[in-house]
């Protein structure tokens, strides 16, 4: 029996068609339905009733078309948790059924806030869209046509295939479960496979197995380290015959199918990928990936230690520096789609194939104007049809699946995620300070998202030759009015340490510099760096490391495992909210819980204006210091995650910066409006703010880019002095209003330059600056918060502005961490660069909230280089966790020398520290090459890059030779040249 709640107005107004497809849908598969109307969940009388029916069918599973959340209070039991059974959001949508056909977006605003965002906060699990609003026939007697629900059939299936899928994973016992746990390969950067920020995705893993092996699922030959499971995955010949793809792939939506041919061919076409032309798609959603075919190898299977060799399946990908074979991506040969999977008794592990071209991986990734390649639709088919799991588990934060092609939200037969993942329960291990592409994850793939600790954090600490240095300060500090003979030598050897080390730059010491001041810097540079909070290792689901002293950590470890087998029974998991511990949001501990976000209406929060408010004037001090008067325009990034996390501190900042505060109502919190300061009351001028949006903040928000482009407007428009309000200024010059806000077009991410820092393929660092400018190709504002196309808009504004400010607000991770940080900060740089300009390029650090502290980039990319990159608690941290440790290392030398390579303001003595630290060391190197020879190989290339674009001058000549000797052992173990 499974219970439909839905408004009892739909029943008065006999506008209940949408309700009615739905039983008979869930009927036709063998499913009982019981529709229930009530008033409101809200409601004692309806929430009593529904109580007692739920007691009296005892249901497998909850459908409800009901908006907004049921009310409880943060942390109380909720209705839906008293009945411990998954929970599913059905949208009945207000939006137009022709908007919704049309537009990326999926839902309008409130549709999104309603249907969508509230109700995770219950942790109802999205099934989907079942109806749009669509005009009547005409009423002869009222001489008008009235809109009215009206079921989408194929989205009406959909949601029965969902619950039918559900129900079949109750059902089954856990010894003939079937699951498939996919590891990230996103964005398959060289020797980092399985990498998530903050998640030892190998070792987690093989905890899952043992503990699925503990209650009763048919787990077999789990490989004894992360480092066999890893290559146990590598080679295979098996797979997904041609035939049953070209058969299977016959039950799939035929305009997505022509798509995937019309952009890479037929999948029996022996001549090779083609590149696409750009208007090959049909009209199947405004958002398309890209695809391309994979080639087939059938190298010889390793075994795993103990155990007979199986034969396993692969998926090469081309262009791959970690060692598989480039060139060319051909068709298969053999007849047969392999993947890279192992099977251990009936839980399947693999990593999904590459969805497009391995040449442009990670340009692919969110490129939206190609479908995904026959590979990856051909590995979901191969998951549901040949393998017949029940069940995905995705491992770590974030990988292929709610990133493809389609809606934003409320897909469509057509959108990809659907089609690859098909109606299969999706639980998925996400970290808990990562909120908006949990998000993504929930609203495209109806995915569980268990949140999972962040690594234990402790602090940095100071080296050697540092502690030396604060210990002369330390003297110094004793001696400075008792013994000024004594003062004044120790002041000199002080700044003759500190320079002969380098610290002395790095802390800012001019030579022209004051005894008094060079100390001043130094001594706030080493307290910098022994606050400075650095990861010791990385989590592991379900586990907490030997030792543990934090109780909440151990509790919330604990939780994740019982979470994980809960979900995976069919039961309900209880939400909880997302946000960072180490900025004080203690209230996501435990974790184990179905990740929710903060109610967008009402972002940003007041605590979070006035915090933002103390950061940018924090900003423009500091400005001010530096240059002598005010910045007059800049430019601020503005992503999703960071958004949610803080409550809208990064909008708060630029909207303090405007001269304009929120007005919030006082009942609910929400804002209800603007309001525009008057000049006397900032004591300073305002200063013209540009926003470069991400493409989860345009998503997620359109209610906050409407506010922002109102706040925008309502300045541009005030009858100030120029001095005052450089915006009104600006406006009255060019006779109309310019947007402000910008970002990439309408289903695309990232800042445009990821792949040309990925391949390499650039000759002059204005290059990269071409293409971040290209990229932000779109304005965004209006009432709806949409986006047009605005080419060469975004450029004037880079080429007024004073500086940029990129804030980052989680003290779990730093600019060193994720291909984001270096995009956008080195994107904008290198655009200055493009168009011959100079601003300030200004990382704001809001990790600690009360304490905003704007640095340079090159400031900012020293301090975690001191005090993180090369510390020795954070290499021996890494070095407990194998091949994933490994690749922290190799994350960390990508991103620095893609940071030297974009901004020009990186000192070669931080690459030679971080070269010596994990290369010179010959027991780190060791680790390295034994663990993952890939990362070693491709740490050798990046290093090799950084001298050839004369970046790097090391001190020692025998440095190229040492590294071309690196990359010999790696090819000698198995990673192709």
């Amino acid at each position: 029996m499974i219970p439909i709640l839905f408004y009892r107005s739909m029943l008065l107004a006999a506008d209940v068609a949408p309700i009615d497809a739905l039983v008979e849908a869930l009927g036709q598969r063998g499913i009982a339905p019981v529709p229930i109307f009530v008033s409101s969940l809200k409601d004692a009388a309806s929430l009593a009733f529904v109580e007692t029916a739920f007691a009296a069918l005892n249901p497998a599973a909850i459908i409800t078309a009901t908006a907004f959340a049921s009310g409880a209070e943060p942390g109380v039991e909720t209705l839906f948790d008293r009945a411990g059974v998954p929970v599913f959001q059905i949208v009945v949508a207000t939006t137009r059924r022709d908007i919704w056909q049309n537009n990326q977006r999926g839902l309008a605003p409130a549709d999104l806030a309603m249907h969508v965002v509230l109700p995770e906060l219950d942790g109802r699990i999205l099934a989907g869209a079942i109806s749009f609003k669509s005009e009547s026939e005409t009423d002869p007697a009222l001489a008008f046509r009235p809109f009215a629900n009206r079921p989408e059939p194929d989205r009406v299936a959909q949601v029965a295939n969902r619950i039918e899928a559900f129900v079949r994973l109750q059902r089954t016992p856990r010894a003939e479960r079937k699951l498939a746990i996919l590891i990230p390969d996103y964005p398959s950067a060289p020797g980092r496979t399985g990498y998530a920020v903050g998640l030892d995705v190998p070792s987690s893993v093989l905890a899952m197995l043992h503990d699925l092996s503990e209650q009763g699922y048919a787990v077999e030959g789990i490989p004894q380290t992360p480092r066999q499971l890893l290559e146990v995955l590598e080679p295979a010949d098996q797979g997904l015959a041609l035939q049953d793809y070209l058969t299977f792939s016959k039950e799939l939506p035929p305009a997505a199918i022509a798509a995937v041919e019309a952009a890479w061919g037929n999948t029996d076409d022996e001549t090779g990928s083609r590149e696409a032309p750009p208007s090959v798609l049909p009209d199947i959603s405004p958002s398309r990936g890209e695809i391309a075919l994979l080639s087939l190898l059938s190298p010889t299977t390793k075994g795993v230690k103990g155990e007979p060799a199986a034969e396993l399946p692969i998926s090469p990908l081309e262009g791959e520096m970690s060692g598989r074979a480039e060139g060319g991506v051909q068709a298969p040969t053999t007849a047969k789609f392999p993947f890279r999977a192992a099977t251990f008794g009936n839980i399947t592990v693999a990593l999904a194939p590459d969805r497009g071209r391995s040449v442009n991986r990670r340009a692919d990734y969110h490129d939206p104007t190609l479908p995904p390649r026959h590979a990856l639709i051909a590995f979901g088919l191969w998951l549901r049809k040949s393998l017949g799991i029940h069940a995905i588990v995705h491992v770590g934060a974030h990988g292929t699946l709610e990133w493809l092609p389609g809606k934003t939200v409320a897909l469509s037969e057509n959108c990809f995620p659907e089609i690859v993942t098909g109606p299969l329960p999706v639980i998925y291990p996400f970290i808990v300070s990562n909120p908006g592409e949990a998000a993504q994850a929930k609203r495209r793939i109806a995915a569980v998202t268990l949140g999972h600790l962040p690594p234990p954090l402790t602090g940095a600490g100071l080296d050697e030759e540092q502690h030396k240095l604060e210990r002369l300060v330390d003297e110094y500090a004793q001696a400075d009015g008792l013994d000024r003979r004594r003062r004044d030598r120790l002041a000199k050897l002080i700044v003759e340490t500190a320079e002969k080390t380098g610290l002395a730059s790095e802390a800012g010491v001019a030579r022209t510099d004051a005894a008094d001041e060079a100390l001043r810097r130094i001594d706030a540079w080493l307290c910098d760096l022994k606050d400075f909070a650095i990861k010791d290792g990385l989590h592991i689901y379900g586990r907490s490391p030997e030792g543990e002293t934090d109780p909440l950590r151990e509790q919330s470890a604990a939780a994740e495992k019982v979470a994980l087998i809960a979900a995976l029974d069919g039961r309900h998991v209880a939400a909880g909210p997302a946000g960072a511990p180490a900025r004080g949001r203690r209230d996501v501990l435990p974790t184990g819980r179905n990740l929710f976000t903060a109610d967008p209406r009402t972002m940003p929060t007041p605590t979070a204006y006035d915090l933002g408010k103390v950061a940018a004037e924090e900003v423009v001090r500091s400005y001010m210091q530096s240059h002598g008067d005010w910045p007059r325009s800049l430019v601020i990034d503005l992503w999703g995650s960071a958004s949610l996390r803080t409550g809208g501190e990064e909008i708060a900042q630029g909207l303090a910066l405007m001269g304009c505060r929120p007005q919030w109502d006082s009942a609910t919190g929400r804002i209800t409006g603007i309001e525009v300061l008057p000049p006397a009351t900032l004591g300073r001028p305002r200063v013209d703010v540009t926003w470069r949006i991400s493409g989860l903040f345009r998503d997620m928000f359109p209610t906050q880019i409407a506010l922002i482009d109102a706040a925008a407007n309502a300045v541009a428009t005030r009858d100030e002095d120029d001095s005052e309000n450089p915006l009104a200024a600006r406006t009255r010059a060019d006779g109309k209003i310019s947007p402000r806000i910008f970002g990439t077009s309408p289903g695309t991410y990232g800042a445009g330059i990821e792949d040309l820092l990925s391949s390499g393929d650039w000759a002059a660092r204005e290059e990269i600056g071409r293409a971040y400018l290209a990229a932000t190709s779109h304005a965004y504002g209006g009432a709806e918060g949409e986006g047009i196309s605005a080419p060469g808009a975004f450029e004037g504004r880079i080429a007024e502005a004073d500086l940029l400010v990129h804030t980052g607000d989680d003290p779990g991770r730093d600019i060193l961490e994720g291909s984001a940080d270096v995009a956008f900060i080195g994107g904008f740089s290198a655009a200055l660069a493009a168009l011959g300009k100079n601003a300030d390029v200004i990382v704001l650090d809001t990790t600690d909230p009360q304490k905003p502290k704007p640095r340079s980039v090159g400031d900012a990319v020293s301090r975690v280089v001191r005090a993180r990159a090369v510390n020795p608690r954070f290499i021996a941290g890494q070095m407990r966790h194998g091949p994933r440790g490994a690749s922290e290392f190799a994350e960390t030398v990508d991103r620095l020398v893609g940071f030297a390579e974009t901004t020009h303001a990186i000192s070669g003595a931080l690459i030679e520290a971080v070269h010596d630290a994990y290369l010179g060391d010959p027991v780190v190197r060791a680790f390295i090459l034994r663990e993952n020879p890939s990362a070693a190989k491709v740490m050798a290339e990046r290093f090799m890059s950084a001298r050839r674009r004369g970046l790097w001058h090391p001190l020692r000549n025998s440095i190229d030779d040492d590294l071309a000797a690196l990359i010999a052992e790696a090819q000698a173990l198995g990673v192709a040249a």
